[in-house]
Order: structure tokens, then sequence, then C-alpha cells
């Protein structure tokens, strides 16, 4: 069982503050890159995997999506989701992503942020959500970029001159990664770039797009601490189709 760390009463305190958290998809710096790989989803039946507080279960729904299924493991997650939506058609359950099971052949997409970086069993997983689609259907999700998550003690050196540097050790050394971040002992899974794009092509997806995201001049100027991100990647945001 993967571990749950949302349900930490520290941690969940602390992601509840975070922007993210308190003004949605608006609040996450990424969601314009997301939004732009998304297909059309009038009509559609969709998975959002690692759904938190259920915002882009929401926002799919208002644009047209036929059914949103939300899965989290943090009954804190669910339980917040459930009180923030109103519409039948969007269901949230609590479900552990490293031994899920979904319908085969049900879903006209699948959606995930943020999550799968927490999962151990990604190869398990990848063919799972293969499975759950109908030919066609797309794939979108955003994880944690290998870069940002190998080093075994992440954080910031500056140099004399005030150049900052994210320290790479490891990176060939798959597997967790432990780190202080809202809690101490937060639990993650390193995978090298190649072995996540692999797991999904060996699953049967084709890989449309990948970003190494990274933030626009204009956000950097409205959020200066966003410069930050323009020093390695933090983030990988992948579109894929079945």
């Amino acid at each position: 069982m993967a571990q749950n760390i949302y349900d930490r009463p520290e941690f969940f305190a602390g992601y509840s503050q975070m922007a993210r958290s308190v003004h949605g998809l608006d609040g996450a710096p990424e969601w314009p890159a997301i939004r732009a790989l998304l297909p059309d989803l009038d009509g559609k039946r969709l998975v959002d995997l690692g759904c938190g507080f259920g915002w882009f279960a929401r926002w799919a729904k208002a644009r047209g999506a036929r059914h949103v299924l939300g899965l989290d493991l943090s009954r804190n997650m669910i339980e917040r989701a459930r009180a923030d939506t109103s519409d039948p058609d969007v269901d949230y359950v609590i479900a552990d992503l490293d031994r899920l099971e979904l319908p085969q052949a049900s879903f006209d997409f699948a959606y995930s942020s943020l999550a799968f970086h927490y999962i151990e069993d990604f190869d398990r997983l990848v063919k799972t959500v293969h499975d759950a689609l109908l030919p066609g259907a797309h794939f979108v999700f955003t994880i944690e970029h290998p870069i940002y998550v190998a080093p075994s003690h992440p954080g910031w050196s500056v140099d004399v001159d005030g150049r900052k540097t994210w320290p790479v050790n490891r990176y060939s050394v798959e597997g967790p990664r432990t780190t202080d971040w809202l809690a101490k002992g937060v639990l993650k899974q390193h995978r090298m770039l190649a072995t996540t794009l692999n797991a999904l092509i060996e699953a049967g997806f084709t890989i449309r797009r990948v970003e190494e995201w990274r933030p626009t001049a204009d956000q950097v100027a409205q959020a200066p601490d966003l410069a930050d991100e323009l020093e390695r990647p933090m983030m990988l945001i992948v579109a894929a189709q079945r």
C-alpha cells in the first residue's frame, strides 16, 4: 500500500494552505500548459487518478464531461472533494493506485496531477489505465520530474556569485527517496525519464507530447519566486493516447 501522507494532520494542514489548494486549478502555474494538451471532454467518461480536492473533476464536468470518477488514497482528500461537489455525475472513491483495478474499456480519458511519483509499481498502474481506456482515448498526467526527485538530499546550493544549483545524484539508481516536505519522512519513488516513458510505450500507449514544464516570463513577472523553476525542471507533463 502506498504511503498515505495526506492523511497526516500536519501534512494535510500545510497542503491545504498551498495556492493550488486554495485557488484550485488557477493556483497551479502549470495549469495553462496542461489545459493546452487536453482533448475535447464533452460527453466523455473520465477517471482522475489522485483527484485530491476534486478541482479537475469539477472543471471537467462543467465543460461537458458525462461522468467523472475521482480516485484518491487520502480520506481527507475524498471527504473534502465530496463536500465541495454537488454534481451526481461526479463520484469520488478511496483507492490505492498501487493496487488499482478498473473496468476494462470504460473511460474516454484518464488524468492525473502530481500523484505518480508516490507510486511504486508504475508499470502495473500504466497497464491498468491502458486497459481501462477505450481505443483512441487520451491520457494526460503530471509527475514530479526525475531530476527533482532523484537527489538524496534535495535543496539548493548557492555559489559565491549567488547562482543556484540543484543537486542530482544517484540518478540511475531508481527506487524510494525520503524527503521532508510539509512533514518529515515523505516517501517518493524515483524513476528515470526513460523508465517513465518506456512504461507507457510498453503498455501500448503512443506518446503525443512531453513537456519539462517551466514558467513563462509573464508568470515569473507576476510571481518572482517562480524564477527558481527556470534553474531545473520540477515537473514533467506527458500526453499519451491508447
